[in-house]
């Protein structure tokens, strides 16, 4: 069956999710666009859709082959991406394995210094609140996930650090810090 592009689900600041003819499935189009400062700040880059859907891809077949589930189905063109349609936890995670922006603002530290263990952030998924800084206790609260998907969640941000770390150092480059989003469903 082939798979053909339906409605709009949802329009982010970098990716365009549409349904598909396909239950389950998605598809996410990477756009050219850039912001920063939680989008306070925007432009375009030109190609920066395509750059972004072919590392995507590649980082997913890496975690993939590493035993860490993503939602990834596959790459349909320049700018598309196949995925498996989840929902998803209002809970973004921050991995730090170096100092650097609002982690140097918020500890004083300089920017550069090495984190000797992992930090793991978590950050509510909220764009009207500016995504602001939050702790288990927060997420208990808020109901935005149980016990057992948080520390899910958690174990998952370090192991993907653990494959990643490595995968960018052999290659001379440094993982200061990414983040994560995660879902339910979809397996």
């Amino acid at each position: 069956m082939k798979v053909e592009t339906r409605e709009k689900l949802y329009e982010g600041k970098a990716k365009i999710v549409y349904a598909t003819n396909q239950p389950g499935v998605i598809i996410q189009y990477f756009k050219d666009d850039a912001t920063a400062f939680n989008a306070l700040k925007r432009g375009t880059i030109v190609g920066k859709g395509v750059i972004n859907n072919r590392m995507s891809a590649a980082m997913f077949q890496r975690l993939e082959r590493a035993r860490v589930p993503t939602h990834y189905l596959g790459t349909l063109s320049d700018r598309e991406m196949l995925c498996r349609r989840l929902e998803i936890i209002r809970i973004e995670t921050i991995v730090r394995n170096v100092v650097a922006g609002s982690l140097a603002k918020r500890t004083g530290l300089d920017e550069g210094t090495p984190i000797a263990r992992p930090l793991v952030e978590l950050y509510y998924k909220s764009d009207p609140l500016g995504d602001p800084m939050i702790n288990e206790d927060h997420v208990r609260m808020l109901r935005l996930a149980t016990p057992a998907e948080l520390a899910w969640i958690k174990r998952m941000a370090l192991k993907i650090n653990a494959v990643l770390k490595p995968h960018m150092a052999r290659r001379g480059l440094l993982l200061v810090d990414f983040k994560l989003e995660s879902g339910r469903g979809g397996r």
